[in-house]
């Protein structure tokens, strides 16, 4: 994976994530390849990576093996048009914008382009991401591994069964970040409330929040198992346990992920209309 050319077209946030864990992997920069509108993000690409940059689309598609789309879902379907009389026989795409389907991509590449979708979150931006994957049929298993592999450099990277999944992808982590940053908020607020200063309820949230997870992705044990072994029975963990079943914790947080699911469907469906 190391010696193959990757293109990325657009050099945004994702984009230079990616572009960051694949360096910081061992991936030779001489192999990865940008284009992008903005001189200044090229530049500082370039400053930062050593990797190749140009403003023009159809040098990436020339020098690359694979192809990542990284631009806005709203101008997707102008640059892979674009792009389209440039695209080899069996040079795979993957698209990293939400809501464009599968079949969308279709008529706006070669037929029987291989095309991986995936959904990356923004811890990516930290080389902590969670990614869903769903490829078509015409991605071979060695492509397949080499989609996994790039997404693997900023975090986990998980193939899902079908594509309508990576709705549901979207619903846990896609949106997800945006949950926890929301449960830290209010135990800051509260936080304050009893008494502590801003900057010690923040560090105390931050690193509890740290552990918990660093606790759960290395037990074997269920989320509800892990809860149970730190609630002791009569003590302070219970009460407060207690009080968000009382406020109907869970059913909230159900209702919260559908409707993150069904607003997914719902952009998906609005791409196909335009």
């Amino acid at each position: 994976m190391k010696t193959t050319k990757i293109g990325f077209i657009g050099g945004g946030n994702m984009a230079a994530s990616l572009l960051n864990g694949l360096t910081a992997s061992g991936h030779e920069p001489k192999q990865l390849w940008v284009s992008d509108i903005s001189q200044e993000t090229l530049d500082t690409l370039s400053s930062s990576l050593g990797i190749h940059v140009t403003q023009n689309n159809r040098d990436v598609i020339n020098a690359a093996d694979v192809v990542v789309l990284a631009v806005k879902p709203q101008i997707l379907a102008q640059v892979a048009k674009e792009i389209r009389p440039y695209l080899r026989p069996g040079q795979m795409v993957v698209s990293i914008a939400a809501g464009v389907t599968l079949e969308r991509l279709s008529l706006w590449l070669p037929p029987d382009t291989p095309v991986v979708r995936c959904m990356p979150n923004t811890p990516a931006l930290v080389l902590t991401g969670a990614t869903g994957l769903f490829a078509n049929v015409n991605v071979s298993l060695e492509q397949r591994n080499l989609a996994e592999s790039i997404l693997r450099a900023v975090g986990l990277a998980l193939w899902v069964e079908s594509e309508s999944d990576l709705d549901a992808v979207t619903a846990v982590s896609g949106s997800g970040p945006a949950y926890f940053f929301l449960l830290m908020e209010g135990m800051e607020k509260a936080a304050l409330e009893l008494g502590l200063n801003e900057a010690t309820a923040r560090l105390l949230i931050q690193q509890t929040a740290l552990g918990a997870a660093k606790i759960a992705l290395e037990s074997p044990e269920s989320p509800a198992e892990l809860r149970r072994r730190v609630t002791s029975p009569g003590g302070t963990t219970q009460q407060a346990i207690e009080a968000f079943e009382r406020g109907g914790f869970t059913a909230l947080v159900a209702k919260a992920l559908h409707a993150a699911r069904d607003r997914s469907v719902e952009m998906s469906k609005l791409t196909e209309t335009h």
